[in-house]
């Protein structure tokens, strides 16, 4: 009789499950997912900046909006959202097609609800006048999260 006796079976089953076991290990797919989320984040952040700076200089250097006068200069920031810094009105769809959001709130907005928040904060520097916008829910790869922010 040819095949395989149980015992052979069983220690190619257990030699597998230890190689897929080592390989899912080394891939990290809660790290991966982290990676993506936090790539996506710094893409999201440098369009709103890049937004807001672009609305800034159509206006000769002033931010002007309606809904939301004069960006904060408290460094913990306000949140991008209707309670907050509601500022989808000024940027949606004139400087952006769609409002970004944090992968851990939504898919960006095509339109601006009358209910919403990014997930995202923004500031600016009373001495410099800098404007930051950051990600307050960044993931950790490694052990901290990284700090997520762009400043212009």
């Amino acid at each position: 009789m040819k095949g395989f006796t149980l015992l052979e079976l069983l220690i190619v089953i257990g030699v597998l499950v230890i190689l897929i076991g080592s390989l899912i290990a080394a891939i990290n797919p809660a790290r991966q997912f982290a990676k993506a989320n936090n790539a996506r984040r710094w893409s999201d952040v440098t369009s709103l900046l890049n937004a807001v700076s672009q609305n800034i200089i159509d206006n000769k250097g002033v931010w002007t909006c309606s809904d939301y006068p004069q960006i904060t200069t408290s460094t913990s920031g306000h949140f991008i959202s209707n309670t907050e810094a509601n500022i989808c009105n000024c940027l949606v769809p004139r400087y952006l097609p769609s409002l970004p959001q944090d992968p851990s709130v939504g898919n960006p907005l095509t339109t601006c609800p009358s209910i919403y928040n990014t997930g995202y904060k923004i500031f600016q520097d009373s001495t410099t006048g800098r404007i930051t916008i950051f990600a307050p829910y960044a993931q950790s790869e490694d052990g901290n999260p990284p700090d997520i922010r762009v400043t212009r």
